[in-house]
């Protein structure tokens, strides 16, 4: 299969990629962690104006009902500037949840303010391993989806991750949303969506730890002369970027999938496929980026430091790789012909 971005999704991704620089997000993201949320609610509001937050929303909800293509190209910026704040879940997983619904459920009532950020959506999962919501104290919906049920929550006390700028919060059940025929196969759909964009995340994450280690290595002497001169350290960063080329394709395989509407099987195989990939690949992206810099990468002060722990961090989100290894070989398993392909 061949595939390549068109010139207008290019030139959106330079779009948020210039957005990212000029926001200077490693203050963004420290304030973020520290429970100030003024600039950050900015950035949102200005990826928001971009069309970041609609793509997936259709235009009756007050989005711009593009597919996902167009979404993995926004959170592979979003990724690569670090921006925080619940994303995946408003501006991916909440939208196909709703939309999905048989009697297409609150959509109207919240879809159009998430698309222009002014409203924000979290989310918990606990059947796909995800018991707390990332961000609900500032979420103004804040969901449980398991089983057939979605019920409205609120958001307990916060729980500490690895990642400073990923606020966790267990949600306790109240009233019930939806539940019944249907709303299992849109939870479905709302994690494997939220995978999806979580892979995107990491791709772009991975990509700016092996620019700023490529910078780095051109400025630091060891010897009297830059370390990136050593041919184990260009070994090194080539085998990163060989890691994040590989994990590329399978992100544009897996968004043709959820764009193409395939059976349930497929598409998980499609996307667990990708989230592992980008997984592994932004992961050693983050141990080679570390061993560049010497120990001084992981102190609070490097900037380094806050894509290091978003990417670890990420990994285990929307999806723990021994997971959508299961989902992988579940779907070999089944021995579709589309599995063999």
């Amino acid at each position: 299969m061949r595939f390549a971005l068109t010139a207008e999704q290019i030139d959106f991704a330079a779009s948020l990629r210039k957005m990212g620089e000029a926001a200077k997000t490693p203050a963004v993201v420290r304030a973020w962690g520290e429970g100030e949320h003024a600039a950050g609610l900015a950035l949102i509001r200005q990826l928001a104006e971009a069309g970041a937050l609609g793509l997936t929303v259709t235009e009756e909800n007050g989005g711009f009902g593009a597919g996902p293509v167009e979404l993995i190209v926004a959170f592979t910026e979003i990724g690569r500037a670090a921006v925080p704040g619940p994303l995946i879940e408003t501006a991916a997983a909440i939208p196909a949840l709703l939309q999905a619904l048989p009697d297409g459920g609150p959509a109207s009532e919240w879809l159009p303010d998430f698309a222009e950020g002014s409203k924000l959506g979290t989310l918990a999962l606990p059947d796909q391993g995800a018991a707390v919501a990332l961000d609900a104290d500032v979420a103004d919906l804040r969901l449980v989806a398991s089983g057939d049920r979605i019920v409205l929550a609120s958001a307990g006390e916060i729980v500490r991750s690895v990642d400073a700028a990923r606020r966790l919060f267990p949600l306790t059940g109240d009233d019930v949303l939806a539940e019944g025929d249907g709303v299992a196969a849109a939870i479905e759909l709302a994690f494997d969506t939220g995978a999806l964009a979580a892979a995107a995340q990491l791709l772009g994450a991975g990509r700016a730890l092996l620019d700023t280690s490529v910078e780095y290595v051109k400025q630091r002497q060891q010897f009297g002369k830059p370390i990136g001169q050593y041919q184990a350290i260009k070994h090194h960063l080539a085998n990163v970027m060989i890691g994040l080329e590989m994990a590329q394709p399978l992100l544009y395989r897996a968004a043709l999938t959820l764009q193409d509407g395939a059976e349930a099987g497929i598409r998980a195989r499609d996307i667990s496929a990708a989230k592992l990939a980008a997984g592994e690949a932004a992961y050693q992206a983050a141990r080679i980026g570390l061993q560049v810099h010497g120990a001084i990468g992981y102190t609070a002060e490097c900037d380094l430091s806050l894509w290091l722990t978003k990417v670890n961090a990420l990994r285990s989100a929307w999806g723990t790789p021994d997971l959508h290894r299961a989902r992988i070989a579940a779907a070999l398993r089944a021995g579709s012909p589309e599995a063999a392909a």
